[in-house]
């Protein structure tokens, strides 16, 4: 058994957050390009895409070009980890062909209610985004 000791002198887990603003510079270059690669093979409109960041399309027009640099928010991080994750899981479960298409396929399970994911997470912000991370994973037996 440990003692408080030695609980305090024991290596920490490193969590990544993204309520620095020093942290969220550091990776908004690298999570912009990301999010690019994404709604590219996910053959998303300009509005999907900008929905899904939670940005004005104007805001999005002006972000979609690469190499432009912009400290993201702790939520359009928040927002990008998710998306990204699910992007990552949908690749482990299927080919990538269908990995790619099943974002934008109708799904009659529990959290799309007949909509497309990206639909649904439009809709359904960040918790959905974040539930459709889990529902991946746990298909795909990551869980």
């Amino acid at each position: 058994m440990l003692n408080t000791a030695e609980l305090s002198s024991a290596p920490q887990a490193f969590t990544q957050g993204f309520s620095l603003e020093a942290d969220r510079k550091r990776l908004s270059l690298t999570a912009l390009k990301a999010f690019r690669r994404l709604v590219g093979q996910w053959d998303l409109t300009s509005q999907q895409a900008a929905a899904l960041l939670g940005v004005s399309l104007s805001t999005w027009e002006r972000l979609k070009p690469d190499g432009v640099a912009k400290t993201l928010s702790q939520d359009q991080m928040t927002r990008i980890s998710a998306l990204t994750g699910i992007y990552k899981a949908l690749h482990l479960l299927f080919v990538d062909a269908m990995a790619d298409r099943w974002p934008m396929l109708e799904n009659t399970g529990p959290l799309f209610d007949r909509r497309t994911p990206v639909a649904a997470m439009i809709e359904g912000g960040i918790p959905l985004m974040l539930e459709v991370r889990r529902y991946v994973d746990a298909v795909r037996g990551g869980l």
